[in-house]
């Protein structure tokens, strides 16, 4: 595995939310939630979703600023908040730069003086409520918080997200209080853990600490509003930015997700949107109809299928396309999406192999349905450096085409996207066990295995089981552990072991009553 991998690993805690009485799990490039229904898999999986919403800064150009925006504009267009000890080692970080410039030392990092970082600090913790509201509007819950706390709980519900570093003494943490009637955020950046920041990969913050130094040669800064009231704010603001990764880690990265239900949804997108807009049209000429609202990641996948290939969520495309290899290798046929020149709606078509001409794709096969948006996500919107959340990958797919499925999960962990599935398939789990253990085996023979050339270290997957407690009543989530066998040992042996013990006393209770299948 790589450092890369290692040093993107998340640490999640999350008490009382949900069905969940208690979670403690780490996000891997490759995340596994499995167990049976009703026990929290989406919960937590859209949790993850709004926080991702919360804290990308990719993800969805039209709002991410809410969170930077926040920061940057928390002391005011004069810099007013700004006290003199942060200016005065602003001023510093600028003069080391320009030092180092003029000398033989590296200046490829530069320190976060500590009242900057104490400042940045309390900006964040200022988030509380921005968070609260986008976890309530993932979960189509906007008004009321409390519905999302476990029932029966009296502290409300918890969630902790924690970085660690082999490099640092101590980890970066954030705790989030979700009560019905308040919010509390708190970031811990412990004192012995400095914060640098890489010029090179930070180049906003290089250019302003440039102009600024530029100024201070020049005896320029004294009195200068462009220097007061814009360079030094300004640079606040890209210091925060370029410390996400450091502080939230991959929850940094844009993310999307894909619902249950995608067939269902696929092919009602058109009369849902239509209704929509007529109800738009008769806004005012009748009384508004009581419908129920849709959650954040419904309306999230809806208004994504509508703009799949407008400018406000194409991505420059960088290497192979992986929904070509989904078409290819279980689709048996193309995936296309056409708009019409009048509205500029979408419409979505699949071409089985050997067809000159297209059918819509409500016509087509579930599975086709099913598998047509992570085709269409991987084509126009989801590249390196993503999260994709896809829940129950397995629905309306036979076993083989399930195992085929999960060998293109691996694939996308290896091209450099993030994957969370929540699922109930057995397949899928011993696959990604097959996918662990063929890591083991030396590249120049793995072409001779059914997964080809594709494997996943031990490290890069994480399997989470959700099991039902009794006391207090919900669910506890314990990572699955690959056993010597090279399995995951989840619960499904359990089934299979019942359902044929079933098997066996029915066929011991009806000996000699089971009519004989000769001839007479």
């Amino acid at each position: 595995m790589s450092r890369n991998a290692t040093r993107n690993h998340l640490e999640l805690e999350v008490s009382d939310f949900g069905p969940m009485v208690e979670a403690k799990l780490d996000l891997r490039p490759l995340t596994v939630f499995v167990g049976p229904s009703n026990t929290g898999k989406s919960y937590l999986a859209i949790l993850i979703y709004s926080l991702q919403r919360h804290f990308s800064e990719l993800a969805f150009p039209n709002d991410h600023r809410r969170y930077s925006g926040a920061i940057g504009t928390a002391w005011g267009p004069e810099g007013k908040v700004l006290t003199g000890e942060i200016k005065k080692a602003l001023v510093d970080m600028a003069r080391h730069r320009t030092a180092t410039a003029d000398t033989s030392l590296k200046r490829d990092r530069i320190a976060i003086p500590g009242p900057v970082l104490d400042f940045i600090r309390a900006r964040f913790e200022e988030q509380g409520n921005n968070i609260r509201n986008e976890i309530g509007r993932s979960f189509g819950s906007t008004d009321k918080i409390g519905p999302l706390i476990r029932r029966g709980s009296r502290k409300g519900a918890h969630v902790v997200f924690r970085r660690r570093n082999p490099k640092d003494p101590a980890p970066v943490e954030q705790r989030l209080a979700l009560r019905s009637n308040r919010t509390e955020f708190r970031t811990t950046i412990s004192a012995e853990n400095p914060i640098q920041v890489e010029l090179k990969k930070s180049p906003r913050v290089d250019e302003i600490l440039g102009r600024m130094a530029l100024m201070l040669t020049d005896n320029q800064q004294d009195g200068d509003r462009f220097f007061e009231n814009f360079l030094i704010p300004r640079l606040v603001d890209s210091l925060a930015r370029s410390i996400l990764s450091h502080v939230v880690g991959p929850l940094r990265l844009p993310a999307f997700y894909l619902p249950a239900d995608r067939t269902g949804v696929m092919h009602a997108h058109s009369a849902i949107v239509s209704a929509m807009l007529r109800s738009a049209s008769m806004a005012g000429l009748r009384p508004a109809a009581r419908t129920s609202m849709l959650s954040g990641v419904l309306s999230d996948f809806l208004e994504q299928l509508i703009e799949l290939d407008s400018p406000r969520y194409r991505r420059p495309r960088r290497g192979r396309d992986l929904g070509k290899q989904i078409e290819k290798t279980i689709l048996g046929g193309s995936i296309k999406v056409e708009k019409s020149k009048l509205i500029d709606y979408p419409h979505f078509t699949y071409r089985p192999e050997g067809w000159k001409d297209q059918i819509p794709l409500m016509r087509a096969s579930s599975m086709v349905s099913e598998l047509a948006p992570v085709v269409l996500y991987l084509r126009y919107m989801v590249t390196r450096n993503s999260v994709l959340i896809i829940e129950e990958p397995e629905s309306h797919l036979h076993p083989e085409k399930q195992v085929q499925f999960t060998r293109q999960l691996a694939a996308m962990v290896r091209f450099g996207i993030r994957v969370i599935v929540t699922t109930h398939s057995e397949w899928v789990l011993e696959e990604l066990s097959n996918l662990v253990l063929a890591s083991k085996v030396s590249k120049a023979r793995r072409k001779e295995l059914p997964c080809g050339s594709v494997a996943l270290g031990s490290n890069e997957v994480g399997a989470w089981l959700f099991r039902r407690k009794a006391r207090p009543k919900g669910s506890k989530v314990t990572e699955l552990k690959l056993e010597q066998s090279g399995l995951f040992s989840s619960s499904f042996d359990n089934v299979a072991a019942a359902t044929h013990n079933d098997w066996a006393r029915i066929a011991d209770l009806t000996k000699g009553s089971i009519p004989s299948s000769g001839g007479s």
